[in-house]
């Protein structure tokens, strides 16, 4: 037995790349990696075609596996040559995730140290690096700092569904309370709390859509008038939903109006600032999320207005006591790692127990760019944003939707005789098979508009341009073949 473990030994090591096989891996993938970036200028927002995506199935995973050239060469041609590239400042469509390099330089040591970030005991400068961080967000959104309770987690889905079970315990909501028990939301409202009111068990809930105004914002008194009513019905108004930074259109609710009627109807006030919260960091907007820190919960995604990877999403609640109410749990076999000290761990506070250290890829480049670049980041799309909406105004060909509060704004072609949802679907398809510059649709009121988000921090003056030249070119395709 001992001969047999010895040998298997052996080949486990090969795990580790032992004998130089580490450089020459690391070497290999590094150069990969620098390529792609420097040659991001050239590549497609968009590649229609997805036909390479099916190589992956011609390389079976086999006993020996396959040298990292062969690869990586699959990779490029089976993964990175079609589809979406979100990498790319040519990512125009929806909101991106940034994937700055330093971020991924932290997933990597995060990956290679492999430190567990569940538990303070297992390791106390990873729950600190994210506690760290935590707390510039809560003092960044005007929270109290020591009765606040958050979490990092994969993007806002989770962010929405952590705050939404809260809410529901907090308020002890329970199955026999639904018929009677408000949730209010609207139109504009993602879909993924949608998603986490049904995987939250309230679903069976009364769910008011509050109509819209013309801008797409909340409308103030449509939400106080049926507030009063469902009240004076017996009702219970459970849970005020609205947001900073709508995915469709951009806008951000009224905050501090609506953070009082919550307050004033007992309602737990949850802020969807997944997209836009992060642009609270410039001075001259922090008049337009006046109110956030009325929030009973606050999701916001540091892989949009960070431009960090996909996967960076953040959870603040006002009393840490409600996250605790639903996330805390102890086992017996835990009994070590909560002896001996009165640090609150990412366990805690989440339904997570495994969980990687996603703390470093926030971290590392925060500490190493410093605050002020993603400030200018946000700022130059801001600009860019104003400039493109300023030349589609100009073109009496497009119909443009309310201007642009932060970087998402809708658009339509307009032509006589011709269908508008009809004639935007084909120009829209005509632009993702030109793959130069990627945008996408939405359905407002029935209606096709196109969505123009513009957060990649690779996203500079040369694409907006080229965007403006595609869009003239398909109009004036699309119309020749109209009018023959």
């Amino acid at each position: 037995m001992r001969k047999e473990i010895l040998e298997l030994e052996q080949s486990v090591l090969n795990l580790d790349l032992k004998d130089n096989r580490r450089t020459d891996f690391n070497e290999k993938v590094v150069n990969y990696l620098n390529n792609f970036i420097d040659n991001l200028k050239d590549k497609n927002g968009f590649e229609s075609d997805f036909s390479s995506s099916e190589l992956i199935f011609e390389h079976p995973f086999n006993a020996n596996g396959y040298p990292i050239e062969e690869i990586l060469n699959l990779f490029e041609n089976a993964v990175n040559s079609n589809g979406i590239q979100p990498a790319s400042g040519a990512h125009i469509g929806y909101i991106p995730g940034g994937g700055i390099p330093t971020a991924a330089y932290g997933d990597f040591i995060a990956a290679m140290t492999n430190k567990y970030s569940g538990i303070y005991f297992a390791n106390p400068g990873a729950i600190n690096i994210e506690n760290h961080i935590l707390n510039w967000f809560a003092k960044l959104f005007g929270f109290n700092l020591k009765r606040y309770g958050g979490n990092l987690t994969t993007g806002g889905s989770i962010a929405n569904l952590i705050s939404i079970v809260a809410a529901r315990d907090k308020h002890n909501i329970k199955g026999a309370d639904y018929e009677k028990t408000v949730i209010y939301g609207s139109a504009q409202m993602h879909h993924c709390i949608h998603k986490a009111i049904r995987i939250s068990g309230l679903s069976e809930c009364i769910y008011r859509e509050i109509p819209l105004e013309k801008n797409f914002h909340l409308n103030i008194k449509s939400l106080e008038k049926q507030l009063i009513e469902d009240t004076k019905n017996g009702l219970t108004p459970f849970l005020i939903i609205c947001s900073a930074g709508t995915t469709d259109t951009g806008v951000v609710d009224d905050l501090d109006t609506i953070g009082d009627l919550a307050n004033q109807h007992k309602c737990w006030f949850h802020v969807d600032a997944a997209y836009g919260g992060f642009f609270h960091l410039l001075e001259e907007h922090k008049g337009t999320f006046k109110g956030i820190e009325k929030a009973d919960s606050l999701v916001i995604d540091p892989h949009k207005g960070m431009f960090l990877p996909y996967g960076s999403g953040a959870v603040l609640v006002k009393d840490r006591a409600d996250l605790l109410k639903t996330n805390y749990y102890l086992a017996n076999y835990m009994k070590d790692a909560y002896s001996g000290h009165e640090h609150l761990s990412p366990a805690d506070l989440s339904p997570e127990l495994s969980r990687n250290f996603r703390g470093l890829r926030i971290w590392l480049p925060l500490l190493f760019h410093g605050t002020q670049v993603f400030k200018d980041a946000l700022k130059e799309k801001l600009l860019l944003t104003q400039y493109i909406y300023n030349e589609f105004e100009k073109m009496e060909f497009i119909e443009v939707g309310p201007r642009p509060e932060l970087t998402v704004f809708t658009f339509r072609f307009i032509c006589k005789n011709k269908d508008p949802s009809s004639l935007n679907q084909q120009i829209l398809e005509q632009m993702h098979k030109d793959g130069r510059i990627f945008i996408s649709s939405t359905k407002i009121e029935n209606e096709v508009w196109l969505r123009v988000a513009i957060l990649s921090f690779r996203t500079h003056l040369k694409e907006i341009e080229l965007l403006i030249e595609m869009v003239e070119k398909h109009f004036k395709n699309q119309f020749k073949s109209s009018i023959a």
